[in-house]
């Protein structure tokens, strides 16, 4: 006999404004205990150092994470001349230090190869899987795995600041990126081109697709809410909020029936190969559907009320 599953079942998003020090799973966590979920997830992990927006799913939600994986997003990022770490931030061990000989006008040459189509070699300190283990746990026992060079896209890469100090000399940039962009490799990378080394010491990331920045809320503010026993479901988002940028259809009452149990209808004025979010007569989003070689809508996701 199946165990039951615990927890309550919700569907929905949160936009979570992600604190510094905690893993992108040990906050999913912490959330998922405060609203006593039975299923969630996050869209995309952050490091331990790395805090903002880390969108995370619960219930049929998690059925369209992947939208929100794909999709671009936005970071401000700190970097600190003239030492380069392991990991490429601060958490890691310093493997070079060397002398700052970088004016303004240099560092704007140089980060002019960062914009646009680039190909990146992702850090042995990320979270990609080698033989089904994370890489970051080979980079802890001293195990260099060659890694292919991927394409990127850096669609904005903005000098917000460039200062020096006495005790170290910073820049602050914003960068807007496709999925799989490693922010610490376009810091690292920096700094060897700019002859000094340099390394992470602060990374925010402040959007996520279209979602909006002052719908975010911190872990205390959920946690103040569960004490005063606000409804926490008050900050979830509609499961279809990730998806808004695809084209929908609304199909009558018949055609709901079919395509809920999983089959095929009959469409017309759409294109081969279209992704398009569905909901019937009441406005009630059924799920994603592909149109395929008949010009027949087939179910890709369907939700389960």
């Amino acid at each position: 006999m199946a165990r039951r599953k615990k927890g309550r079942v919700i569907s929905g998003i949160l936009l979570l404004d992600k604190p510094q020090g905690l893993s992108s799973n040990a906050a999913l966590q912490k959330v998922k205990r405060l609203y006593n979920a039975q299923k969630a997830g996050h869209t995309g992990a952050l490091d331990p150092l790395a805090t903002g927006m880390l969108p995370l799913c619960f219930g049929e939600a998690t059925k369209f994470s992947q939208f929100l994986l794909d999709s671009d997003k936005g970071y401000r990022v700190i970097g600190k001349l003239g030492e380069r770490t392991d990991s490429g931030d601060s958490t890691g061990e310093v493997t070079a230090t060397r002398e700052i000989q970088v004016t303004k006008k240099k560092l704007e040459k140089e980060l002019e190869q960062f914009r646009g189509d680039i190909m990146q070699i992702p850090s042995m300190f990320s979270a990609l899987k080698h033989k089904g283990q994370p890489l970051y746990k080979y980079a802890r026992k001293g195990i260099e795995i060659e890694r292919p060079a991927r394409p990127v896209t850096v669609y904005e890469l903005d000098l917000v600041r460039f200062e020096k100090t006495d005790d170290r000399t910073e820049v602050e940039l914003f960068i807007e990126c496709s999925k799989g962009t490693y922010i610490r490799n376009i810091i690292d990378d920096l700094g060897e081109a700019l002859g000094c080394g340099a390394h992470v010491t602060m990374l925010h990331r402040e959007y996520v697709a279209d979602y909006p920045i002052e719908q975010m809320i911190t872990l205390e503010e959920l946690e103040a809410d569960r004490e005063s026993e606000l409804s926490l479901d008050e900050h979830l988002l509609p499961m279809d909020s990730g998806i808004l940028h695809l084209d929908d259809i609304t199909i009558d009452v018949e055609s709901a029936n079919y395509f809920s149990h999983g089959q095929a209808i009959n469409v017309d004025s759409l294109e081969e190969g279209q992704v398009i979010r569905v909901y019937d007569e009441d406005d009630r989003f059924l799920g994603i559907a592909e149109v395929d070689d008949q010009d027949m809508l087939a179910p890709k996701r369907l939700v389960v009320y």
